[in-house]
């Protein structure tokens, strides 16, 4: 489980910094609020990603497990 949230977590930044770097708005002058914005992004692709992926990992198991 830890993995699986390690890799999702590496996928949320990598996606992340991406459409940080590809944003065509000004950037704020503070940094403060620069880390904001990407640490809240991040947060909430990781929500979004785990939200479907840890589901359909289980509903998947499960399944296996029925059809053996």
């Amino acid at each position: 489980m830890k993995r699986k949230l390690l890799n999702i977590l590496t996928v949320s930044v990598i996606i992340t910094t991406i459409g940080f770097l590809m944003d065509g708005d000004i950037k704020e002058p503070s940094m403060a609020m620069r880390f904001s914005e990407f640490f809240g992004m991040m947060t909430m692709l990781f929500l979004a990603i785990s939200a479907i992926y840890l589901p359909a990992y289980s509903l998947t198991k499960k399944l296996q497990r029925v059809r053996q």
